[in-house]
């Protein structure tokens, strides 16, 4: 008689150990890719809108007129807007005081624009670790499934006097199923922390250039 070694067949027949490896990764995986789409959405999103701003920024424009913009209320800021915005708040404030020097209201400005940016930082690096730590352990998790699916499948054959292939065929498949199940969930989280992670870097030295940049013109600023 033919054994049936179909994938939901030899899914359903594994032991109750393989079959909780099996929906743990399933279900890593897909909050894995869930995060893998949110996460392109989000960086396309802070791209863009750096580019607007800066489009804004260079135009040549009033820097009031520029933050009463971005202060309006009409829509949320994040990112370089967000940069902007506590930077030239602190600025306008620290220079309404008399005691104020350049120099002391210029730091206090790069101060607040870089805690903007920490926060920012913070904001855009959010699921990046969980996409490490499935790329770096579904496989380990996969193969555990394995591991413990064929030592059943040999501790099976202890009642018999003659064992064939197809004896341990069905449950070293069944438990090579876990490890590819952890490979199927370590490989797209890997290659997309690894793509996510280089255009964060890029977007953070452009947010700091925009901070040394800005910076240069409050400087000018706070000499007139």
């Amino acid at each position: 008689m033919e054994t049936d070694l179909s994938l939901v067949t030899l899914i359903l027949n594994a032991s109750i150990m393989v079959k909780a490896v099996m929906a743990l990764l399933l279900i890593v995986s897909l909050m894995s890719w869930t995060m893998i789409f949110q996460k392109a959405r989000i960086l396309k999103k802070a791209r863009i809108a750096a580019d607007e701003f800066e489009e804004k920024f260079w135009s040549g424009g009033d820097l009031n007129a520029l933050y009463s913009q971005v202060t309006s209320g009409r829509s949320k800021q994040s990112g370089m807007a967000v940069i902007f915005e506590s930077g030239f708040k602190e600025f306008v404030r620290l220079r309404k005081k008399e005691s104020a020097d350049a120099a002391a209201i210029l730091d206090g400005a790069q101060r607040a624009m870089r805690v903007s940016l920490s926060r920012e930082i913070d904001k855009l690096e959010t699921s990046l670790p969980f996409l490490a730590t499935v790329g770096s352990t579904s496989p380990y998790v996969g193969l555990f499934g394995t591991v413990w699916g064929i030592m059943n499948s040999f501790r099976s054959l202890s009642g018999l006097k003659q064992a064939t292939l197809a004896h341990v065929a069905p449950g070293i498949a069944e438990a090579l199923i876990a490890t590819a199940m952890g490979l199927f969930a370590a490989i797209p989280a890997v290659i997309s922390y690894n793509r996510y992670s280089a255009d964060l870097e890029r977007l953070i030295g452009r947010y700091q250039a925009f901070i040394e940049e800005f910076a240069s013109v409050l400087n000018r600023q706070a000499h007139r």
